[in-house]
């Protein structure tokens, strides 16, 4: 079957797989959608205040 050093790079193999696996999934489920509707409201943030201050110049 293995010998031990095989068994050692077979969990480390799977060891690195697991947490690639699990990062990803965290990458695409949390941190992806969380960093791209917050620069969405901050920019629209950003054009409200931008036509606030236009109505505001011309008042």
């Amino acid at each position: 079957m293995f010998e031990f050093d095989q068994y050692l790079g077979f969990l480390a193999f799977l060891t690195i797989l697991t947490i690639g696996f699990w990062l990803m999934i965290f990458l695409l489920t949390f941190v992806i959608p969380y960093w791209v509707f917050g620069s969405a409201i901050e920019r629209f943030k950003e054009i409200r205040e931008e036509r606030k201050a236009k109505r505001e110049g011309r008042a």
